[in-house]
C-alpha cells in the first residue's frame, strides 16, 4: 500500500513542510514514519517497532507520552500535535449542489412528457401560418388565429414548464434539506460520539475529533476505531477488520503477536489500551476516502465509501445514507492494491439494490398504467379531430387540397395535436410525485419529534406495511435499569437484599472481588444528578446491577480497583455471544493466581464442582445438586422474569499455570459464590404499545439471549404472550434443530413450521435472530410476503438489522456498527416509538392513496370531458390553460393539503396494506367513479343545455379559439368547484361517513381550501367588473374625451359588431385597420345617406355618422390596406341581408339589424334607434 502513502501526500499540503524536518516539533517520529509504520501487519509490523523504536514504550517515549498516565491535558501541547500530525476529522465530501439535484429531480418521467408537451406548445405558439386564406380552402375564418388569443397563445406552454418547475424545484429543495438535515445529524451525531482516554491519569471521554497522536485510548467491545493506533495492552482482543480488507473473521490482537488497530474497524471482543498514531486523512481509512475524493468516479465514491465509514464517519456518509440501501448490500472493501480492486468492483456491480419500498413499486407502476392511458387518450382524440376535419372538408364538402391552402390545413392539426397534448397533460397526474416527497419530507420531519431518527426516507412508508416485528428484551421492552432483587449467597435464597452482617466475611470479601475485579472498568456508577434522583449508571448495565448490588451490601468497590488497576489484570476473557460469561486473571501476593468468572447460570454451574457454604467453605457441587439448585433457585426466579447470573471464582497454585489460551480447561473446575437475580423492569408504556401492534395486525416477537424462563415472564408482562394462546417459545438449540435437515442446513419448509407460531427466542446467537429474519422475509405461506422489522443496539446485529425491511437502532444502548446498519434510529431506545413509526408509516401511505383518489377523479373527468367535447364541438370546454390551472394549483396545493394531514390512533385499528395489495382499494374506486359519474353529468348537462337554464349564448359549435363565452365560464367555474368539494371527501378513503372528522386539525388543509376558492373566485371574474383595473393606464377620464375619439370609438365597436359575422374580433388591428374601416364607413355613408339632410345631434349610432369631421373625399386606393377582400365582401354584405350563422355567440346577428338602403330618414332611425334592451343600446351604455 506504499503507492496509497505516497500518492495521497499531494492532499494534504499541510504536513509536507514538517515532513523534510528529521523530526519535527521536538518529537521523535515524523508523520511519514508513522504513515508506513501503519501500512504494515502482524509479525512485519511487531519487528518494525522492535527495530525503530525498541517497543511500543519506545513508541510512547518519542511521542511524549506515559502508557499509563497518557498526555498531559495541555492545550498547546494538543494543538502542537494537531498542527504537526493532522486532526482526527476527514473533510467531508461536496454534497451535491442544488443544480445537480435539479437535473436528478428532471430525470422523473411524467415530468419529461410534460416537459415535452410544454416545449411543443410553446413552439407552435409563436408559428404564424404564411398564406394568403381565400375561400378555396373552405371555412378557414373558423380555424385562424384571432389577434387576442394569438397573443396569449404561448400561455399554455408556459404554464406547463411554470408547473414542471415547481414540481422540480420543490422536489430539489426537499432533498437538498434533507441531505442538510442529514449532515447536521450527522454531525450531531460526531459530537455525541466520544471516546475514552487517558490524559493526566484520568479517564477522560472526548469527542472522537479531539483525538491526537500520541493519545492513548481505551478500546472495548462495540466500539468503532475512531484512529490508527498500536496496543499496548490488551484483553483477548479480537477486530473485525472487514470494513478495510474484506475478511470477515476476525483478527486476534496482541501486544506481542499483532499490536496494530486501524481506524474503521470494529471491536468484536474483548479491551485494551492502544496509543493513537494516526488521524484523520492519515490514518487507514482517510488515506482511502482521500483516494476516492480524488479519483472522481461517482458511482465507486458512493459504493466504496460506504464501506469505510470509519469511525468519523464523517459527514460525507451521512449524504450518503439516502443511497445507503444500495451500499447496505455492497461487499467490503479490500485493501487498494491494483486490478484486483477493479474485479470486486465489477462484481459488486452486480450485487441487487435492497427492493424498492412497498410504496415505490406500487407508485411506479400506477404511473406508468396512467400514462398510457392518457396517451391512448390523447391518440385517439388526435385521430378523431383530423378524421373529422378531413372527411368534412374533402369528403362533405368535396374540396381540393390546394398548394396555398396547405399552411390553413397545416394550422388545423397543429390545433388538433395542442388539443391531444392537452389530454395528455391532463391525464399524467403531475401531483403525484410531489405529493409523495412532501407527504415525506413532513412525516420524517415530525418523526424527529417522536423519537424517530430516519436515516433512508423510505423506510417511514415502509414500516407502516410491517407486519412482524422483532424486538431486543433488554432496553427496548424493559427500562435498561438493571438492580439486583434476589440473590442466593452461603445455602440461602435471599428474596431481598441481605444485610451485610447476615453473611459470612470471606463470601462478601471474595464477593465484592469477583465483582469489582471482573467487569469493564469503565463501566461505574455515579452519584445522582440531582437529588432524589436514581444513582447513575455508565457502561454495561448487567454490570451496574451488580456493583449497584456491592453498594447495597454496603461495600466499595472502587478502592478494590485502585488496589489492582487495569494493567495489572493478567487475563481477560471477555463477554462475547458464544461465551456468555467474563472471566479475569489476577495475579496472587504467593505467585499464585485466582480467577474470577461471570456470567448466564445454567452455563456456569455446568462448569462449577464446589459452592461456597453458609460458612465460606468449599462443599463439593455434584451434578444432581445443580438440578436441585436448578428446580429451586434458578428457575423460580427466571418465572419472576429475572435474569440469573452466576458469580465464581477458581484458584492456581503457582506450580500449575495452565495454558491460559486453553479457555475451556482453565474456565471449568469452578466454585460458585453466588447466584443473583436481576430484575430490568418492564417499561410502563410497552404493553399498552404491544398490545396497539396486535390490534393493528402487527405480530411482536421477542428475541433475547437470555434464560428461556426470564424471556417467557417478561413477554408475558408486555403481552407478546397471552395465556390460552397456541405459541412457541424456543431456545436457540431447539430452534436451530427444527429448522436444519441432518446435514445442518437451514430449509426454509421447516423455517415455515416454526415461525408462524414463533413468539418468544431465547437464548439466541446473532446469527439465529439473522436467520429467524431471513426466514420471515423469503416465506411463502401466509397470502402475501411479510414485512419486517427489527430492533438492535449490538454490533453482532448487523446483519439482522441490514437483511429486515426495516432495522431500528437503538440510540443510547446502540453501538456504532448497529447504527451503521440501521434505517432509523431510535433515540430514545424505547418501544413505544416504534408503533410512532408504524403510525407514520400509515399515514404516509393514507396521505397518498387521498391524493390519488382526488387526482385520479380530476384525470378521469377532465380526460372524458376533453375528450368528448373535442369529439362532438370541435374544441374542449375546458381550454388547456384552465386545465393547467385545475392540474398545478389545485393538484399542487391539494398534494400539500392531503400530505399533511396528522396521524391519527385509528390507523392502528387496521391490518397491514401488505406488498400485493392494489394502491387503489375497491372503496377508493367506487369514490372515484361515483363522484367522477357526478361531475360528468353535471359538466355534460351545462355543457349541452346550459344555455337554456341560464339564459345565455351557446358556446358550443364556436369556431376554434372564439373569445370566452360565458357559457364555458359557468361550467369552468362549476368544475373547479367540484374538485374543491371533492378535496375534502378525499379526506376519508376507508368508506367513512364524516369526512368534516378532524378537519380543523390540520390548519394547512382549511387555509389551502380557502385560499384555492379566493383564487377561483376572482380569477373569473370579468375584467369589465373590476373597475380599478379598467382605469388604471386608461388615460383622460370620460369627460376629457373629445367628441373625435368617442365618435371614432363607436364606429369602431360598431365595426366590430359587424365583424363578428365572419366569426372573429378585429381587436385593435392597428392604423391599417382603422383606415380600412374609415374606408368602409365612406362606403356606407354614400349608399346609406345619400340625399339626406346632416344632423348636428350625435346622441345615437345613426346621427354620428353624418358628421363632418367623417367626410373623406379621398377616394384613391392609396391608403395601404390589409386585404382587399374585407373590404369588398363588406360593402357587399351591408347591402345583402346576412345568412343564418350556426353561431350563436354573435349578438350582432340576434340583434336583428339589416342594413337597407332606404331613402327614408324613418326607416333608418326605426333601424338604428337605440332601444333599451337591444344590443346596440347595451353597446352603447358600456361605452
Amino acid at each position: 500500500m506504499g503507492d496509497v502513502a505516497n500518492s495521497s501526500v499531494e492532499f494534504h499540503p499541510k504536513p509536507r513542510q514538517q515532513r523534510e524536518a528529521p523530526h519535527a516539533g521536538g518529537f521523535g517520529c515524523t508523520l511519514a514514519e508513522l504513515r508506513s509504520l501503519m501500512e504494515l501487519r502482524g509479525a512485519e509490523a511487531l519487528q518494525k517497532v522492535q527495530e525503530t523504536y525498541g517497543d511500543v514504550g519506545g513508541l510512547c517515549r518519542r511521542l511524549k507520552t506515559s502508557p499509563t498516565e497518557g498526555l498531559a491535558d495541555n492545550t498547546n501541547d494538543l494543538e502542537k500535535r494537531r498542527q504537526i500530525y493532522g486532526q482526527n476529522f476527514i473533510p467531508p465530501k461536496q454534497p451535491k449542489t442544488f443544480l445537480q439535484l435539479v437535473w436528478e429531480a428532471l430525470q422523473d418521467v411524467t415530468l419529461i412528457i410534460l416537459e415535452v408537451a410544454a416545449i411543443v406548445s410553446l413552439g407552435l405558439s409563436f408559428y404564424a401560418p404564411p398564406g394568403e386564406e381565400s375561400e378555396a380552402c373552405g371555412n378557414v375564418s373558423a380555424g385562424a388565429e384571432d389577434e387576442g388569443e394569438a397573443e396569449a397563445g404561448w400561455i399554455e406552454g408556459a404554464a406547463i414548464l411554470l408547473s414542471v418547475i415547481c414540481v422540480v424545484l420543490v422536489t430539489a429543495f426537499n432533498d437538498w434539506s434533507k441531505e442538510k438535515q442529514f449532515r447536521g445529524l450527522q454531525s450531531r451525531i460526531e459530537q455525541e460520539q466520544k471516546f475514552t482516554v487517558i490524559r493526566n491519569g484520568q479517564l477522560l471521554q472526548v469527542p472522537v475529533a479531539a483525538l491526537v497522536v500520541g493519545d492513548i485510548a481505551q478500546v472495548k467491545y462495540g466500539d468503532l476505531l475512531p484512529a490508527d493506533g498500536v496496543l499496548i495492552q490488551g484483553n483477548d482482543l479480537k477486530i473485525d477488520e472487514s470494513s478495510l480488507t474484506g475478511e470477515s473473521d476476525h483478527v486476534r490482537k496482541s501486544a506481542d503477536k499483532d499490536p496494530m488497530l486501524l481506524s474503521g474497524t470494529h471491536v468484536m471482543e474483548g479491551s485494551g489500551r492502544m496509543v493513537v498514531t494516526a488521524v484523520g486523512v492519515n490514518s487507514q481509512t482517510g488515506i482511502i476516502f482521500t483516494l476516492l475524493g480524488a479519483g472522481g468516479e461517482e458511482e465507486k465514491k458512493e459504493k466504496k465509501g460506504k464501506q469505510q465509514d470509519g469511525a468519523m464517519e464523517s459527514s460525507q456518509t451521512k449524504a450518503k445514507k439516502q443511497d445507503g440501501a444500495v451500499a447496505m448490500e455492497m461487499q467490503p472493501l479490500k485493501s487498494a492494491e491494483g486490478g484486483e480492486t477493479e474485479e470486486r468492483e465489477k462484481k459488486k456491480a452486480n450485487v441487487p439494490k435492497k427492493e424498492k419500498s412497498v410504496l415505490q413499486g406500487k407508485l411506479t407502476k400506477l404511473a406508468v398504467q396512467i400514462g398510457k392511458a392518457g396517451l391512448v387518450m390523447s391518440a385517439v382524440t388526435v385521430i378523431i379531430l383530423a378524421l373529422y376535419f378531413v372527411i368534412e372538408t374533402f369528403v362533405v364538402d368535396g374540396r381540393a387540397w390546394l398548394a396555398e391552402c396547405t399552411p390553413v390545413y397545416v394550422q388545423y392539426f397543429v390545433k388538433f395535436f395542442i388539443i391531444g397534448v392537452t389530454v395528455l397533460v391532463v391525464a399524467v397526474p403531475e401531483g403525484l410525485p410531489l405529493a409523495v416527497t412532501i407527504s415525506l419530507a413532513y412525516s420524517v420531519k415530525k418523526m424527529m419529534r417522536d423519537n424517530n431518527l430516519v436515516r433512508h426516507l423510505d423506510a417511514c412508508e415502509t414500516m407502516g406495511n410491517a407486519t412482524a416485528i422483532c424486538s431486543d428484551k433488554t432496553g427496548t421492552l424493559t427500562t435498561n435499569r438493571m438492580t439486583v432483587v434476589q440473590s442466593y449467597l452461603g445455602d440461602t435464597h435471599y428474596k431481598e437484599v441481605p444485610a451485610p452482617s447476615a453473611l459470612t466475611p470471606k463470601i462478601l470479601d471474595l464477593l465484592v472481588h469477583a465483582i469489582s475485579i471482573n467487569s469493564a472498568y469503565t463501566t461505574k456508577i455515579l452519584p445522582p444528578e440531582k437529588e432524589g434522583a436514581l444513582p447513575r449508571q455508565v457502561g454495561n448495565k448487567t454490570e451496574c446491577a451488580l456493583l449497584g448490588f456491592v453498594l447495597d451490601l454496603k461495600q466499595d468497590f472502587q478502592p478494590v480497583r485502585e488496589q489492582i488497576p487495569e494493567d495489572k489484570l493478567y487475563k481477560v476473557y471477555t463477554f462475547n455471544s458464544v461465551r456468555k460469561s467474563m472471566s479475569t486473571v489476577i495475579r496472587m501476593p504467593d505467585s499464585g493466581f485466582r480467577l474470577f468468572s461471570k456470567g448466564a447460570s445454567e452455563i456456569l454451574l455446568k462448569k462449577c464442582t464446589n459452592i461456597l457454604n453458609s460458612n465460606g467453605e468449599l462443599r463439593s457441587f455434584r451434578p444432581r445438586d445443580r438440578d436441585d439448585m436448578v428446580q429451586k433457585i434458578i428457575e423460580p426466579m427466571a418465572c419472576d422474569g429475572l435474569r440469573t447470573i452466576c458469580i465464581a471464582y477458581r484458584d492456581f497454585s503457582a506450580a500449575q499455570e495452565p495454558d491460559w489460551d486453553n479457555e475451556n480447561e482453565v474456565v471449568g473446575d469452578l466454585t460458585c459464590i453466588a447466584v443473583v437475580g436481576i430484575e430490568d423492569p418492564v417499561r410502563p408504556e410497552v404493553p399498552e404499545a404491544i398490545r396497539k401492534c396486535q390490534r393493528a395486525g402487527i405480530t411482536v416477537r421477542m428475541v433475547t439471549g437470555d434464560n428461556i424462563n426470564t424471556a417467557r415472564a417478561i413477554a408475558a408482562k408486555c403481552g407478546i404472550i397471552q395465556p390460552g394462546e397456541d405459541f412457541l417459545c424456543l431456545e436457540g438449540k431447539e430452534f436451530n434443530r427444527r429448522i436444519r435437515n441432518e446435514k445442518g442446513e437451514i430449509e426454509q419448509e421447516r423455517l415455515d413450521k416454526v415461525w408462524p407460531k414463533l413468539r418468544v427466542l431465547a437464548r439466541s446467537s446473532p446469527t439465529d435472530k439473522h436467520t429467524l429474519v431471513k426466514g420471515i422475509i423469503d416465506s411463502n405461506t401466509g397470502e402475501q410476503r411479510q414485512v419486517v422489522a427489527v430492533t438492535g443496539d449490538g454490533t453482532n446485529d448487523g446483519p439482522a438489522l441490514k437483511k429486515a425491511d426495516v432495522g431500528f437502532a437503538m440510540g443510547i444502548a446502540g453501538t456504532d456498527v448497529a447504527k451503521e446498519a440501521s434505517d432509523i434510529i431510535l433515540t430514545d431506545d424505547n418501544f413505544t416509538s416504534i408503533v410512532k413509526a408504524v403510525m407514520w408509516g400509515r399515514n404516509v401511505y393514507d396521505s397518498i392513496s387521498k391524493f390519488l383518489q382526488f387526482q385520479l377523479t380530476v384525470n378521469v373527468v377532465a380526460v372524458i370531458v376533453a375528450f368528448t367535447g373535442a369529439c362532438i364541438t370541435q374544441d374542449s370546454p375546458l381550454k388547456a390553460v384552465q386545465m393547467l390551472w385545475v392540474n398545478l394549483i389545485m393538484d399542487t396545493f391539494a398534494s400539500l393539503a392531503l400530505a399533511t394531514e396528522p396521524p391519527t390512533e385509528s390507523l392502528l385499528l387496521r391490518k397491514p396494506y401488505g406488498r400485493d395489495k392494489p394502491l387503489i382499494s375497491r372503496t377508493m374506486m367506487k369514490n372515484i367513479l361515483g363522484h367522477a359519474a357526478y361531475q360528468l353529468t353535471t359538466i355534460f348537462t351545462l355543457l349541452f343545455v346550459g344555455e337554456l337554464f341560464f339564459d345565455i349564448d351557446s358556446g358550443r359549435n364556436a369556431p376554434l379559439h372564439s373569445p370566452p363565452s360565458e357559457h364555458y365560464t359557468i361550467i369552468f367555474n362549476t368544475f373547479v368547484m367540484m374538485q374543491l368539494f371533492n378535496e375534502i371527501n378525499a379526506r376519508k378513503i376507508h368508506g367513512e361517513r364524516n369526512v368534516f372528522h378532524g378537519i380543523f386539525g390540520n390548519p394547512i388543509f382549511c387555509t389551502i381550501v380557502l385560499g384555492t376558492f379566493v383564487i377561483q373566485v376572482i380569477a373569473t371574474i370579468p375584467t369589465s367588473q373590476l373597475k380599478c383595473l379598467k382605469e388604471a393606464g386608461h388615460g383622460p377620464g370620460k369627460d376629457e374625451m373629445t367628441d373625435e375619439e368617442l365618435a371614432e370609438g363607436e364606429e369602431e365597436i360598431d365595426h366590430a359588431e359587424r365583424e363578428l359575422r365572419r366569426g372573429q374580433i378585429l381587436w385593435f388591428r392597428g392604423l391599417n385597420r382603422i383606415q380600412t374601416q374609415i374606408r368602409v364607413v365612406k362606403a356606407f355613408r354614400s349608399s346609406l345617406y345619400e340625399g339626406l339632410e346632416k344632423p348636428e345631434s350625435k346622441t345615437s349610432i345613426h346621427n354620428f355618422m353624418a358628421t363632418p369631421e367623417f367626410l373623406i373625399n379621398d377616394y384613391t386606393h392609396n391608403i395601404p390596406l390589409i386585404d382587399d377582400t374585407d373590404v369588398d365582401e363588406n360593402e357587399e354584405r351591408l347591402r345583402a341581408p346576412p345568412p343564418p350563422s350556426p353561431n350563436q355567440n354573435n349578438n350582432a346577428i340576434d340583434s336583428g339589424v339589416y342594413l337597407t338602403t332606404r331613402g327614408t330618414k324613418s326607416a333608418t332611425s326605426s333601424v338604428f334607434s337605440s332601444r333599451p334592451g337591444s344590443p346596440l343600446h347595451s353597446v352603447e351604455t358600456s361605452l
